[in-house]
């Protein structure tokens, strides 16, 4: 009798994952310029945060996603960083299970909200490409930049430069 190994759960849960992405026809994906769809209103699982007047990155994440887990400790330190300032850093988790979500969320603990969208509602509308993708959104709730992948120290810095900016330029206070 053959049973699957975690590697190929992975490879499978990536695959379902893939088709999610590909099977939403007449949907584009979500650019820059574009208003970012209201997360509290995507039934996602989870405390979405007051968001109004806020800069907000929305990092799309999966357990099976090696970069995922690097990119975990960066966003942290983001949050720490600049929430004094009007930041909020949420990451939508889209595995299958609730089972899957928690476990990589309480061996990461993450400094920054979690939510679990399980239907794939949110990852369908916006058409994340890749994952981790993530969407720094303006004050206004406008997505300014697009992060798909993460690589590390580069994006980072890159996230940082961009946030910094963004909050330089105002808006509704903190």
């Amino acid at each position: 009798m053959v049973t699957p190994t975690s590697t190929s759960l992975g490879f499978l849960a990536a695959a379902a994952f893939a088709l999610v992405l590909i099977s939403t026809p007449g949907a584009a994906q979500l650019a820059p310029g574009k208003p970012f769809p209201a997360l509290a209103a995507e039934g996602l699982n989870g405390q979405v945060p007051e968001l109004a007047g806020k800069v907000v990155v929305v990092d799309f994440w999966a357990s099976w996603c090696a970069p995922c887990r690097s990119s975990f400790p960066a966003y942290s330190r983001i949050q720490r960083d600049f929430a004094g300032d009007g930041l909020v850093v949420v990451g939508v988790g889209v595995d299958e299970t609730p089972q899957a979500f928690a476990v990589f969320v309480a061996r990461l603990n993450p400094g920054f909200v979690t939510v679990h969208d399980s239907k794939h509602a949110l990852v369908a509308l916006v058409q994340v490409p890749t994952m981790p993708t993530s969407y720094v959104v303006d004050r206004t709730g406008k997505v300014r930049f697009v992060h798909a992948g993460f690589h590390g120290v580069d994006t980072e810095r890159e996230l940082r430069r961009e946030i910094q900016a963004l909050l330089a330029e105002g808006g509704s206070p903190k």
